[in-house]
């Protein structure tokens, strides 16, 4: 399943020094698209490749972020 723990990812984009209008910009999309997409829980594979990327995740911190725990909302 796919979810996204949005608290962790704001805080990377926060330890990264960075913004969600950056991140945006990163991704090729408007800052509303970004928002909407994490709260619908929209993101596409290749967003969530280009935040890797964008925020120099490591794969354990791509997966605590990207990939669902049973106790958080997710989809499939």
């Amino acid at each position: 399943m796919f979810c996204i723990d949005t608290d962790k990812l704001n805080g990377k984009i926060v330890q990264r020094g960075t913004t969600k209008e950056a991140l945006a910009a990163a991704l090729g999309i408007n800052r509303c698209t970004l928002y909407r997409r994490l709260k619908d829980y929209s993101l596409r594979v290749e967003d969530v490749h280009k935040i890797c990327e964008f925020l120099q995740l490591t794969a354990a911190e791509a997966m605590a972020i990207f990939l669902c725990d049973k106790s958080q909302k997710c989809y499939s």
